[in-house]
């Protein structure tokens, strides 16, 4: 996979968990119980898309930038985009999508949620 750093840069960010779906083959990021990003393999075991949570315009604005960023693979089209692990798309463009799908997730939860994950930071 292109972007190794993305595991990383993942868990650095505050409450973050990692599991393995077995049934999807499909590493899951998750902030409490809700996913933002999948890392999904292949038959191999090989990263083949980086599936992450956009806002619904933004995700589609990304689409038309990058050939490499697809509908979201397996996923609610509308609400989730792919990114292909061998892609050209710049590191600081997907570090950006990332992150912001970590504060979209991030912000449905609960405000006394958001408080345990962040403390003070909110």
């Amino acid at each position: 996979m292109k972007y190794e750093w993305i595991d990383e840069y993942l868990l650095k960010m505050p409450g973050v968990s990692k599991d393995l779906q077995k049934d999807w083959n499909w590493i899951r990021y998750r902030i409490g119980e809700k996913m933002f990003v999948a890392i999904c393999l292949d038959d191999n075991d090989k990263p083949y898309y980086i599936t992450l949570k956009p806002e619904p315009l933004e995700g589609d604005f990304w689409r038309k930038q990058y050939e490499d960023i697809i509908p979201g693979y397996y996923m609610n089209k509308t609400h989730w985009n792919s990114v292909k692990a061998d892609g050209n798309v710049p590191d600081d463009i997907l570090m950006d999508l990332l992150e912001k799908a970590y504060r979209i997730v991030l912000e449905s939860l609960s405000k006394k949620r958001q408080k345990e994950i962040l403390g003070d930071a909110i």
